[in-house]
């Protein structure tokens, strides 16, 4: 005998609505800025590109073998072959063959935009120290873990050696220390605090103006309601993310400005004025950043801008930007888009090269498909002249048919 078991009663909430799943992709969602996106993906073939050129500067030789640097794809985001990668941009890598095996190096004009951009770094010490020093500032206790650090130094522009160059080099503001002997738990503690470099973009550039210190919008007009919610958050005081977060009370309007000021800050001090918002959360505790980050960001889209390009939460500053192009560009940045007209260029000339291949294709094509359609004609030719010598095959006219049954069945057309 079998026995029905009665199902078990479900508990409502422990199942998300479909008003709340849609709630959450909304929090996800925000209106396409074209300019923006076409900068993005701008800039991450760049950033593949320049991952790759470091790897060859790393290996001995500045020699790398392809088959290596397959192996890498996978930590780039990228599939395919590495080989065929490699060809799309002939002005930045050199591909050659030796020991039965492909290997790579950088072309000269890569090599000198790399000598060009490592004087740079030379030139731009004083700022670096600045950008460390501020982005310690920031931070909760003055201090952060170098691996976490690590992973946002490029966004900085600071030299993959800064621990070296900077940190050693100027002992009054800086150290390195660690307190559990592991190599996870180093840290770059701040020994002095400068209330020179207290004062934040916003502060910095109403001062140039000679207003007070508030949030820029950067919507279009037809934005009315995002603009009447901005205004509303604007109207109060702006609040330094160098303040102390202590007295501010959870989840009030002072804490949230805080938050929006830290996170414009941060932005301001990168190259490009955007950050892997995984990157950014990594942070959360260290410069008091709320756990849904998320929420913040796309409840202010006047200030940021948030896209999953890539299949990667991003935020740009919205000021920042001038349609698709940086308004004010690092001389780190500008090195580097010479490095991104070298790769247009050697990207243009892979097309090109494969469009003339593809009309080599279609030419051989054309001329055999000219040469079959002229076999087929002949063919029709000769059978014609076949009939015509007097083998009674396949009369073509219909008319020319009819003809001939009649004169041959019909004794009266004879």
């Amino acid at each position: 005998m079998m026995i029905l078991k009665h199902p078990r009663k479900q508990n409502p909430r422990s199942f998300p609505t479909i008003l709340g799943v849609l709630r959450t992709l909304a929090l996800w969602s925000m209106k396409k800025d074209p300019d923006l996106e076409s900068a993005l993906s701008r800039n991450r073939r760049w950033i593949v590109n320049n991952q790759i050129k470091n790897i060859i500067l790393r290996y001995p030789d500045q020699v790398i073998p392809v088959k290596f640097l397959q192996k890498k794809f996978k930590t780039l985001d990228l599939q395919g072959k590495a080989i065929n990668w490699l060809k799309k941009y002939p002005c930045c890598f050199e591909i050659f063959r030796e020991y039965d095996g492909d290997f790579c190096r950088l072309t000269k004009r890569m090599m000198h935009l790399v000598e060009e951009e490592e004087s740079v770094r030379g030139l731009q010490e004083a700022v670096f120290v600045e950008r460390l020093t501020k982005v310690l500032m920031l931070s909760s206790n003055r201090s952060l873990n170098v691996a976490k650090l690590n992973e946002l130094k490029r966004n900085f522009g600071l030299p993959d050696d800064y621990i070296i160059r900077i940190v050693a080099k100027y002992p009054e503001l800086f150290q390195v220390v660690n307190y559990s002997a592991r190599r996870s738990t180093m840290e770059i503690e701040l020994t002095s605090w400068n209330p020179d470099f207290a004062v934040s973009m916003i502060e910095k550039s109403c001062r140039e103006r000679n207003t007070e210190p508030c949030f820029s919008c950067s919507l279009p007009s037809t934005w009315v309601k995002s603009r009447e919610r901005f205004n509303e958050f604007n109207s109060t005081p702006y609040i330094s993310p160098y303040l102390s977060p202590i007295g501010l009370a959870e989840r009030s309007v002072e804490k949230e400005k805080r938050a929006v000021g830290m996170v414009h800050e941060l932005l301001s001090l990168t190259l490009w004025k955007k950050m892997s918002i995984a990157k950014l959360g990594h942070f959360r505790r260290e410069f008091g950043l709320p756990e849904k980050l998320n929420v913040l960001l796309l409840k202010h889209p006047g200030i940021f801008y948030v896209t999953n390009k890539h299949q990667s939460y991003t935020v740009l500053l919205r000021e920042g930007y001038n349609g698709s192009e940086l308004i004010n560009k690092d001389p780190l940045v500008v090195v580097k888009d010479k490095f991104g007209e070298l790769m247009q260029e050697g990207l243009h000339e892979y097309n090109q090269r494969r469009h003339l291949l593809n009309m080599e294709k279609k030419k051989k094509n054309g001329a055999v498909i000219a040469r079959s359609e002229k076999r087929r004609c002949k063919s029709v030719e000769v059978s014609e002249e076949e009939d015509q010598e007097g083998q009674i095959g396949v009369l073509l006219d219909p008319e020319e048919r009819k003809r001939f049954y009649k004169i041959l069945f019909d004794d009266n057309a004879r």
